[in-house]
């Protein structure tokens, strides 16, 4: 279920919304940003890495966040950092990150963007986005050094844990050029003060020190004579940072890191990472990333505590960030192909829930002669079930093997093309997991 902006939240309930999700980790200032969630329209950012073309599912909260505060009646921008992504923040990282190129970054600026203009577009709603390379790349070296530089102690700055960690780390240690990112994010706190009367910044945990220079930056390059700051006091919030209940990193699996692009993590494999999560960690998940109301999540999580066994947390929380960030279509599509492989008749399956699975299954063309296809040619072979006709015999002996949905005995039956999946194709199931979708060719 995509969000609706047509009931959104109270602003002055942000706040309160923020600490019952268990989203709200520290703030800067609470009498501060009630009063400027309450007026409402206050700019509020959060910025992304420009590290890939895709974004990752670790994104994903910073996301759901910022379309929190549209819905709250806030005005969120995000920075992909073209002038950062540059450098690399050394937040989290025990080692220096490989430096990109300009046009690499360049490349992940755009396509990060685009991904970002398309969730939100998934859920009706409107975010800016902007490129610090903007303002950073214009930054001379003795500009940055007499007019930034000069306001941050080096004292406190390797007191920070992303600086003492590495320091101590004497065989690997800081580079100047890392060193600096907590500068430069800062600036671009002052820039986005400046240009586009943004006055919250938001992040994880990790950022923490980082929000804090920002707003201290401000404080010292826009404070006026009379005292006063031209756009208002700035503050910051922080997320926790989210791990699985076994203190797994979230958003690592065994097969590796699940991205947002469709071409990276498959929508199926995308829907299947939510459905596969741990009955606790799917019950704080959906406080986390789900944009529903309170009183609904507490529909879902009371189904789910009386019968666990039905999934209730998961399937909402896999539907509801599929089709935020897929889309309701490709929503419709990977629950017809779960469904299929859990039990549901293939006969009713449309050619894109057919095409999703084929991304998902092994397979092989296997050739088709006077209209009809061999039940032995469909399950012997390169990408098929079995290596030999003793194995496939004995398998269809046992009642182990299906084709399209129904049990098959007959190792020497012939099957009607007109009668197969659209394509042509067969799905054929061997044992309660084992699945493979064939290409059937046509003389």
């Amino acid at each position: 279920m995509t969000a609706s902006i047509s009931a959104p939240l109270a602003a002055k309930d942000l706040i309160g919304e923020l600490q019952w999700r268990g989203l709200l980790h520290q703030v800067t200032d609470l009498e501060r940003a009630s009063a400027a969630f309450a007026a409402g329209q206050t700019g509020a950012y959060i910025g992304f890495d420009p590290t890939a073309d895709s974004l990752h599912v670790g994104s994903l909260l910073p996301i759901v966040t910022l379309l929190r505060l549209f819905l709250a009646g806030q005005r969120p921008v995000a920075i992909v950092g073209g002038g950062t992504g540059l450098i690399g923040d050394p937040s989290g990282k025990s080692a220096e990150r490989r430096l990109q190129t300009d046009a690499d970054v360049a490349g992940f600026v755009d396509a990060i963007s685009a991904q970002l203009h398309g969730i939100f577009a998934n859920a009706r709603a409107k975010i800016e986005v902007v490129d610090n390379a903007e303002w950073l790349r214009g930054l001379s070296a003795i500009a940055f050094l007499r007019d930034i530089g000069k306001h941050f102690s080096v004292n406190a700055l390797v007191q920070r844990d992303a600086v003492k960690q590495r320091l101590e780390a004497r065989e690997q240690g800081i580079s100047y050029t890392e060193f600096s990112y907590a500068l430069l994010q800062a600036y671009d706190f002052v820039e986005l003060y400046r240009r586009h009367g943004v006055v919250a910044q938001l992040g994880g945990s990790d950022q923490w020190g980082n929000i804090v220079s920002g707003i201290d930056l401000i404080d010292r390059l826009e404070r006026q004579e009379d005292g006063q700051l031209p756009k208002g006091k700035p503050f910051g919030l922080t997320m926790p940072l989210i791990t699985t209940k076994s203190g797994q990193k979230f958003g690592k699996t065994e097969a590796g890191t699940v991205w947002l692009s469709p071409l990276r993590t498959s929508p199926y494999q995308f829907y299947q990472f939510w459905l596969q999560a741990d009955d606790d960690d799917a019950l704080r998940y959906l406080r986390f990333y789900s944009l529903q109301p309170r009183e609904q999540l507490e529909v879902i999580q009371a189904a789910q505590q009386a019968e666990p066994h039905k999934r209730a947390a998961q399937k909402a929380l896999a539907a509801e960030m599929t089709a935020l960030v897929h889309g309701s279509a490709q929503l419709q599509t990977v629950e017809a192909a779960t469904a299929i492989l859990f039990g549901g008749d293939p006969l009713g399956a449309d050619d894109a829930t057919l095409a999703a699975l084929q991304q998902e299954l092994p397979g092989a063309a296997v050739p088709a002669a006077d209209n009809l296809v061999a039940v032995a040619t469909l399950l012997v072979g390169e990408g098929r079930p079995f290596q030999s006709n003793g194995e496939a015999r004995k398998a269809l002996t046992a009642g182990a093997v299906a084709i399209n949905g129904k049990k098959v005995a007959d190792f020497a039956a012939m099957l009607s093309v007109d009668d197969l999946l659209p394509g042509p194709r067969a799905l054929v199931r061997y044992g309660k997991k084992s699945w493979y979708l064939l290409d059937i060719v046509l003389p």
